[in-house]
Formats: structure tokens, C-alpha cells, sequence
């Protein structure tokens, strides 16, 4: 990569989620990306919404569309303004979090038609979040035909996993067809993994609990995933916003036979109507349950708690025993009532637990990779 003396390389970091992208411009050229602004694009639903604030917090941009705008006026119009917004920057490149990168996509990758197909090619195993994570990268390269392209991917963060951590006890002809555990969040475990070596945490015997509209934790020693909670899909695990966390495979047949539902009306049940809002009858979000009176709110809370700290004490059987557990992710970050109440239940563990809370930041790892991907011409 070529700067001038009067204008510095800059990369956009795109996070993809089921209703919204989320997304940071980076100033390249220091020894660290430096974020420049951030924003959100909400493209699902009845209102597509962009929000976007510098660094001290300002509001840079708010803007609605009417019902029915489409994903292509919205995203075409976010990218313009993100580059009209370019100051003394060149964008260079654009990075990407795609959930499902399957066995061997371990590393980011430059992103060509060869990659992209062979992503999608990986639908099955994630088929609500892998093509929601194509999207922008199908787009950008529609309308920016020669900006570069980074492929980051949630999954390869657990590929130190050991081979014992990635089987299920269904006959091995499955596991080399790819249902195994994946594990996922590694974006966001890696920024945490980076974080505690720069504090000199690296070597504790450390759980991470990332907790937000999706939960899930990882074991973690010398920056590297000893034990994950989510597995073969991000279904697996915690009690989540609107999925399930693990469930016994049985409930599936009971509902296929007994109450009829087709495949994809149970698919639906589990990722989108279960979890906290399944439980409570009122809200996926922590923040509505913690302020509502809705008895069944507080069992949702009671439940999610229970699971995240039965999980946490499983992550310490892979550790041999834990000394350090941090929080990251929305829910992680501030509901300071749901930590204490994880903490409770793990009381029993003993004082010597450092109980840390650490600001979850996917974009900036998307923004060092995509750099160091783009000066290797990867």
C-alpha cells in the first residue's frame, strides 16, 4: 500500500448482522488502525435506518428511508456518504465478518470470485447467517468493482480447538462430511485474546463471556480457544435474545410428530421465537426484562444467568480450572444486574476469581486484518 504525504490509506470494517450492518472507517497508515467514525445500517424492517458518529460521539449522519426502500439504495447511499466523509483518507480496501469460513478458511482471505462461491458453497452449515454475510460483499463489489476485499471469519479463532473439543457422538461419516463443532464469536474473542496479552493475562486459565442478542463463551489460554460453547451452529450453548442455547435433540421429533411442524417452521421456533422472548413473553432484550414487572421476565433472566454459569464451570473442566472470566458484548458490557447474577452462582469457585469487563470491538480486528491482508497482497 502507497500513502502520500497528504492523504493516508483508510479501510471500512463491515459486520453484518440479521437485521443490520454495522460498520467503522479506520485511518491505516499509524501503527494501530485508528477509527475515524462508526455507524449502523438498519436495512431490515419497515424503516431502513443509517446512524453514524465520529469518535468523540457526534452524530454525523441520521437518515430514514420510507417503507419498502431496498438493500441496494440503502447500502449504495451508506457508501457514498462514508466516502464523501473521507478527509485526508483513500479508501483502500473494505474488510468483511463472515460467520461461517467451515474447515478451511482458517486465516483472512482477499476475496475473489473463486472465494465467494466457495463460501456460499458453506450455506448449509449456516444457512440464516452466511448469506446475510455475502451480502455486502456482493454489493460493494457491484458498485466498487476494484476496491479490494478481506473476508474475516468468526470460526477460525477455534481452529486450535483440539480434535476431542470438535466431535459429536454421531457416526464419524458425519464428522467428514462437516458436522462438527465450529464454534463462533472469534472476532470478537480474538480482540478480547489481544487485550489480556497486552495486560500480561495471556497465560490465566480465563472463560470469556461474550453476551448479547447471541451468547456464547470460550475457554481461552496463551490467546488461544481451549473450549467454545457454541458448535456446529450458533445455536448451541447459552440462553440467547430469540434462540434456544442447547436443547435435547428430542424436543425436534416431539414437535415434528406430535404437534406437526414442518422443518422449517421448528428452524424458525428455535432461532427467532425461543430464548429470552420465548421465556418471557415480552422482549428479547435484557434492558425491557430487567425494567419490566412480568414475572416470567425475571425467570427469563434467572434462566439465562443459570446456563451462562453452569456453562462458565464446564469451560473450566477444558482449563483444568479458571482464575480469570471476562464479560464483553452488549449484554456483557452493561447489565451490570446479569453479571452479578452469573457471578453469584459462581461464588463457589472462591475469591481468587478476577472478574474483568472488556468493550467487545470486531471492527478493529476486521480493520488489522484487512491491513495486513492488503500489504501481503493476499
Amino acid at each position: 500500500m502507497e500513502g502520500t504525504a497528504d492523504v493516508t490509506d483508510a479501510v471500512l470494517a463491515l459486520n453484518a448482522g440479521s437485521s443490520s450492518i454495522k460498520f467503522a472507517l479506520f485511518d491505516i497508515e499509524g501503527e494501530r488502525p485508528a477509527r475515524l467514525l462508526k455507524g449502523v445500517l438498519e436495512d431490515r424492517g419497515s424503516a431502513p435506518r443509517l446512524t453514524a458518529q465520529d469518535e468523540g460521539g457526534a452524530t454525523l449522519v441520521d437518515r430514514h428511508w420510507p417503507e419498502g426502500a431496498g438493500h441496494e439504495e440503502t447500502f449504495g447511499f451508506t457508501l457514498d456518504w462514508i466516502e464523501t466523509h473521507l478527509e485526508a483518507e483513500k479508501l483502500v480496501g473494505a474488510g468483511h465478518r463472515i460467520v461461517h469460513g467451515g474447515r478451511d478458511f482458517v486465516a483472512p482471505i482477499r476475496l475473489d470470485d473463486q472465494a465467494i462461491a466457495a463460501l456460499d458453497g458453506l450455506t448449509p452449515l449456516a444457512p440464516l447467517h452466511q448469506p446475510r454475510s455475502l451480502e455486502p460483499i456482493r454489493a460493494l463489489r457491484a458498485v466498487r468493482p476494484d476496491l479490494p476485499q478481506v473476508g474475516c471469519f468468526d470460526t477460525a479463532f477455534h481452529a486450535t480447538l483440539a480434535p476431542l473439543q470438535t466431535f459429536y457422538a454421531i457416526p464419524y461419516r458425519f464428522f467428514d462430511e462437516g458436522l462438527r463443532k465450529y464454534g463462533f464469536h472469534g472476532l470478537s474473542y480474538e480482540h478480547i485474546a489481544g487485550q489480556l496479552s497486552e495486560a500480561g493475562l495471556a497465560t490465566k486459565r480465563t472463560v470469556v463471556a461474550h453476551l448479547g442478542s447471541g451468547s456464547s463463551l470460550c475457554a481461552m489460554r496463551e490467546g488461544r480457544s481451549v473450549d467454545t460453547s457454541m458448535g456446529f451452529s450458533t445455536l448451541e450453548g447459552l440462553v440467547m435474545g430469540t434462540r434456544t442455547g442447547s436443547i435435547d435433540p428430542g424436543i425436534v421429533f416431539y414437535l415434528a410428530r406430535v404437534h406437526k411442524l414442518p422443518f422449517e417452521e421448528i428452524e424458525r421456533l428455535f432461532y427467532q421465537e425461543s430464548g429470552l422472548l420465548g421465556v418471557s413473553g415480552v422482549s428479547a432484550d435484557v434492558r425491557t426484562l430487567l425494567a419490566s414487572d412480568e414475572p416470567r421476565a425475571g425467570v427469563a433472566l434467572d434462566l439465562f444467568a443459570f446456563r451462562a454459569a453452569r456453562e462458565i464451570a464446564a469451560m473450566a473442566t477444558s482449563l483444568g480450572g479458571l482464575e480469570l472470566l471476562v464479560f464483553t458484548g452488549g449484554v456483557g458490557e452493561h447489565a451490570a444486574p446479569v453479571r452479578a447474577a452469573v457471578c453469584q452462582r459462581l461464588a463457589w469457585l472462591g475469591a481468587g476469581l478476577d472478574i474483568r469487563v472488556i468493550a467487545a470491538d470486531e471492527e478493529r480486528v476486521i480493520a488489522a486484518h484487512t491491513r495486513r491482508a492488503l500489504s501481503r497482497g493476499l
